[in-house]
């Protein structure tokens, strides 16, 4: 799933040339995806640069001034580096060599017919995931000999990640975004265009050079290894949110020999 996209590379160019507009750019992304940490992100952003440029006062600091909006835009800048799935839509490659640059759901929001033979994944993530399961079930027989086990390991590792998400939600969009294409979108996408292709034509070769059973058994391996990143990156804040509180815990309590400490000094 790559993103190097004639649409993605005339964003990150206008991105450069206009590099001093780095703070509304952050503010932009928010806006465009409805994302209210984003937005007041980038309007906390662009209101420093404002301060900072109405900023009177003697040539010092002007010079003051001057680097406080550098360091400002330089921020900004990593941080639309790292909320570039909210902005630079990945291409994934179907199992006919087709290209999709955006979501399923987008192309036919667009007026793009949707693949036969099955119907879009609801918008649940659970349910969305149950789909992609049941839709794998039912095609059994026509699928390549390791790819029904591999769907189902990566459908078992993404309900690990949706039901610790829905018991304690991170609150990091970038996350909840890769989260949600992969239920929602990649994953639906892959078996429903797979599904879609006549048996006949499963061993023939593509414009790609490779067959369709190549191309799922390729694209299966990189979704399972989207879902353990998912998984990985998980568990790993979790585990972190938990050595905090010890650590809060420890500060707070342990110098305690015994009793209780109700905060009353």
């Amino acid at each position: 799933m790559s993103r190097l996209t004639a649409g993605n590379i005339f964003k990150v160019t206008v991105a450069l040339l206009f590099f001093p507009f780095m703070p509304l750019l952050v503010l932009m992304i928010g806006v465009r995806r409805s994302n209210w940490k984003v937005i007041l992100e980038g309007g906390l952003y662009v209101a420093l640069v404002l301060a900072a440029v109405a900023l009177p006062g003697n040539a010092a600091q002007f010079i003051l001034s001057f680097f406080v909006i550098l360091g400002l835009i330089a921020v900004a800048g990593m941080r639309s580096y790292m909320l570039r799935d909210l902005w630079l839509h990945p291409r994934v490659r179907g199992p006919q060599g087709q290209v999709m640059t955006q979501s399923p759901a987008a192309n036919r929001a667009a007026g793009a017919p949707a693949q036969p033979g099955a119907s879009a994944p609801p918008e649940d993530l659970s349910a969305a995931l149950a789909w992609s399961a049941a839709l794998a079930r039912r095609n059994k027989n026509r699928l390549p000999a390791d790819a029904y086990a591999s769907i189902l390991e990566t459908c078992q590792t993404l309900d690990a990640v949706i039901d610790a998400e829905t018991r304690q939600p991170l609150g990091d969009p970038q996350f909840e975004y890769e989260l949600s294409a992969t239920v929602r979108d990649y994953l639906p996408s892959v078996l429903r265009s797979y599904v879609a292709i006549p048996p006949r034509m499963l061993e023939t070769k593509q414009a790609s050079g490779r067959t369709p059973n190549e191309e799922l058994v390729e694209q299966l391996q990189l979704l399972a290894g989207q879902a353990e990143t998912l998984h990985a990156s998980r568990h790993r804040r979790t585990s972190a949110e938990l050595t905090n509180t010890g650590n809060f815990l420890r500060e707070r309590f342990g110098h305690l020999q015994g009793g209780y400490d109700f905060g009353i000094k």
